[in-house]
C-alpha cells in the first residue's frame, strides 16, 4: 500500500521547509545569472563577428586599390580571417546552445565543430617560417595532423553512434 502514496518524500533530516525554500531561491538566482551571463556572451561574439566582418571588408577593399588582391599571402590572411570569423560563429552557437539547454550531444558536435575549422585554419595558415628549426615546424605539424585526425574521429563516431 505504500507503493500507492503519491506522497513527496519526506525532507532530509535536520532541514526545515524554510531552508529548502530558500536555497531553492539561492540556486534559480544563481541560474537565472548564468543565463545572463550567457547573454552577455552570445552578444559579444556577435559584436565580435560584425566587427570582423567589417575588418575583413577593409582589408579587401585596402588590398585592392594597392592591388595586392592576387598576392598568395595576402589571400591566405583574408583565409584566416573568415575562418576566425567561422570560429566565433562556432562559438556564438555553442552559447546559444547552453542558454537554450540543448542536450549535450548536439553542443559536443559544435564545439567538435569549432575544433574542425580552428585546426583547418591553423593547416592553411601554418608556414615553417614562422618556427626556430626544422623541427619545431614538423613537431607543430605532427602535432596539428594528430589533432585534425582526432576531431575527425570523434565527428565519424558521433555521426555513425549518435
Amino acid at each position: 500500500m505504500a507503493d500507492d502514496d503519491d506522497s513527496p518524500p519526506p525532507d532530509p533530516p535536520g532541514s526545515s521547509p524554510e531552508t529548502v525554500a530558500g536555497s531553492d531561491r539561492i540556486a534559480a538566482a544563481a541560474d537565472r545569472f548564468i543565463r545572463f551571463v550567457e547573454l552577455i556572451a552570445a552578444w559579444v561574439f556577435a559584436i565580435l563577428f560584425a566587427i570582423g566582418v567589417v575588418d575583413l571588408t577593409l582589408q579587401i577593399l585596402r588590398s585592392i586599390r594597392a592591388r595586392t588582391i592576387t598576392d598568395p599571402l595576402v589571400v591566405i590572411g583574408f583565409i584566416d580571417t573568415g575562418l576566425l570569423l567561422l570560429i566565433i560563429v562556432e562559438v556564438y552557437h555553442t552559447v546559444i546552445a547552453y542558454t537554450q539547454e540543448s542536450e549535450t550531444r548536439q553542443i559536443v558536435r559544435l564545439v567538435i565543430y569549432t575544433g574542425v575549422i580552428a585546426m583547418v585554419r591553423k593547416a592553411i595558415i601554418f608556414r615553417t617560417d614562422e618556427y626556430a628549426t626544422a623541427q619545431d615546424a614538423l613537431f607543430a605539424a605532427v602535432s596539428y595532423t594528430i589533432i585534425i585526425f582526432g576531431l575527425v574521429a570523434l565527428l565519424f563516431a558521433e555521426r555513425v553512434y549518435g
